[in-house]
């Protein structure tokens, strides 16, 4: 094989690889980005290890939506307000790095509070039935026991949620 062809080879196949680069950048920053679950804080609605794909456009654009966060405003584009119960995905003013994956139970101006293991949104206690559930939810390095509860937000949105029983005594251990 000559040299230019294998040049020419060379070329074509960087060429291919930057310009699925730039569609799955486009993709990722524009229409949907995957997420990874890391810990058991969505239980049982989400699962440490599981895999979900976000739509970028449901909310808007903001810096976050692109690659590396660039710094060039701190507006929103296109932007659509949340509902009660919807899925968020967040990063944290503290660093600015982590993303946070969780339900919105409350909206800008509302009091929430938990107080004696009951959630209590604008002073309205809100309904939650158990289920028969019962679930062990790894915490950290310790095991809880949680009862499992159906929870009614105020727009009538139902959701799974788990609440504390007790603490195992003792810690968790990798087998």
């Amino acid at each position: 094989m000559s040299k230019k062809k294998i040049i020419k080879i060379i070329y074509d196949n960087i060429k291919t690889l930057i310009g699925a680069l730039i569609i799955a950048v486009l993709i990722r920053s524009l229409l949907i980005q995957p997420f990874y679950i890391p810990s058991s804080s969505m239980e049982p609605t989400l699962l440490v290890g599981d895999r979900i794909f976000v739509s970028k456009y449901t909310y808007g654009y903001s810096k976050h939506s692109f690659p590396f966060s660039p710094n060039v405003t701190n507006e929103r584009f296109f932007s659509k307000s949340p509902k009660r119960g919807d899925l968020v995905v967040f990063k944290t003013p503290a660093d600015n790095r982590t993303d946070y994956i969780k339900r919105l139970i409350g909206m800008p101006g509302d009091t929430v509070q938990f107080i004696k293991g009951e959630l209590i949104i604008n002073d309205k206690k809100i309904k939650r039935k158990q289920t028969k559930n019962k679930e062990i939810i790894r915490c950290g390095n310790f095991l809880l026991e949680t009862n499992i509860y159906i929870e009614t937000l105020p727009n009538g949105f139902q959701h799974l949620v788990a609440y504390k029983k007790k603490r195992f005594t003792t810690k968790f251990k990798e087998i």
